[in-house]
């Protein structure tokens, strides 16, 4: 068994299943893959339940929405005004290429639609990647912050090792599951934010704490 698949049952031992993402369509998934970028998923949910509560959780309202009315709606995420702007370049990208249908969107293989939506200004590797695997059902492993402090402290990533090379690592390791994805994410980002903290990580209660080739950090 390799180490990064151990990990994840170590994890899943512990904390038991995630069901991760929240979200009752792909879109509002989608939506809430770039409303939660630099914010946590309470303040997401806040701007969620405001368009939901108005009927605006549909592509074509959110669409014809003026940029200003949108970002006033999504206020409580956090830098709502380029939110609201990213949100808009990304539906604007949907009508235009897609004829405003997800379902046509994840229809094409997750190669060529990871770069088409890698084109839109504001949608980085891990929002788009969120979208892929939580709103498209693809199978692409998502890394964030908690994954390369995780892993890094662990030995088992190099401290500079980027994006694309921890994401290739991950493929590497694991079988290409859309569910071992799915859960394994969602545990990472559970250790992080209760155990493996940027500062102060509580590594003697930690359940990877006597994990090999662990280093406490300085």
């Amino acid at each position: 068994m390799n180490k990064v698949y151990e990990i994840y049952e170590i994890l899943f031992d512990h904390f038991g299943p995630q069901g991760w993402w929240p979200g009752e369509t792909p879109f509002e998934v989608m939506v809430g893959a770039v409303l939660t970028q630099n914010t946590n998923w309470t303040n997401v949910s806040k701007a969620i339940a405001n368009l939901k509560r108005e009927d605006l959780l549909s592509f074509e309202k959110l669409h014809g929405l003026p940029v200003e009315a949108l970002a006033e709606k999504i206020r409580p995420a956090g830098y709502f005004n380029l939110k609201a702007a990213r949100l808009k370049n990304l539906l604007n990208f949907i009508a235009r290429e897609h004829n405003g249908s997800l379902e046509d969107m994840f229809a094409m293989d997750k190669h060529s639609l990871r770069e088409e939506i890698l084109t839109v200004k504001g949608i980085g590797p891990e929002t788009v990647d969120s979208i892929l695997l939580y709103a498209g059902n693809k199978p692409v492993f998502v890394v964030d912050a908690y994954t390369h402090r995780i892993f890094a402290r662990h030995n088992i990533i190099a401290e500079e090792d980027g994006y694309y090379e921890i994401q290739e690592y991950f493929a590497l390791s694991l079988p290409e599951d859309i569910g071992l994805y799915n859960e394994f994410h969602a545990l990472i980002v559970r250790l992080g934010k209760e155990f493996c903290k940027k500062s102060k990580p509580l590594c003697k209660k930690c359940p990877l704490g006597a994990f090999d080739g662990f280093t406490y950090p300085m």
